[in-house]
């Protein structure tokens, strides 16, 4: 003879088999947040205190660095945050953010190669391999959320529409 207890939605049974924050998700999340903030005060100090004046595209590496730096501090600030199951959204925003990162890095160190005249082979190279590499991350983490929201809806039985985390 079994008690039963308190019947559970699909969706308060997901809520508590997958808390809004493991352990592990927590320590990336403030790993993310503490090397964002180092960053940007690296990036920012090393910036302030060079002597005269900067050409204009050391002017850009500079604020390029330190808007990639905030991006990944307010990233851990936002996971932190989160009281809800995400569903992978955490994935997907890191994966954009690495790729927009990279996507960047590599146009501007192409481009500074080009002006020196030091040859765009290994940069273009370097480059479009951590772009790619950023890409599949992408492409892997909308698959994984999309599997997560499929089986959400496979266990709830409706559709999750516009309310998507």
């Amino acid at each position: 003879m079994t008690e039963e207890g308190p019947r559970l939605s699909a969706r308060e049974m997901i809520e508590r088999l997958e808390p809004s924050l493991s352990p592990r998700r927590r320590v990336r999340a403030v790993a993310a947040l503490l090397a964002g903030l180092a960053g940007t005060v690296f990036v920012a100090a090393l910036w302030w205190s060079e002597p005269g004046p900067l050409p204009g595209r050391t002017h850009l590496a500079f604020a390029l660095f330190t808007v990639f730096s905030l991006a990944w501090a307010c990233y851990g600030g936002w996971l932190l945050t989160r009281r809800v199951p995400l569903f992978a959204t955490d994935r997907v925003v890191a994966a954009w953010i690495g790729l927009a990162a990279s996507v960047t890095t590599a146009g501007l160190v192409a481009v500074v190669a080009a002006q020196r005249g030091t040859g765009l082979g290994l940069p273009l190279a370097i480059g479009g391999l951590l772009v790619a590499a950023a890409l599949v991350l992408v492409v892997r983490a909308h698959a994984r959320r999309a599997a997560l929201l499929r089986r959400l809806r496979e266990l709830t039985g409706q559709e999750t529409g516009g309310e998507e985390r």
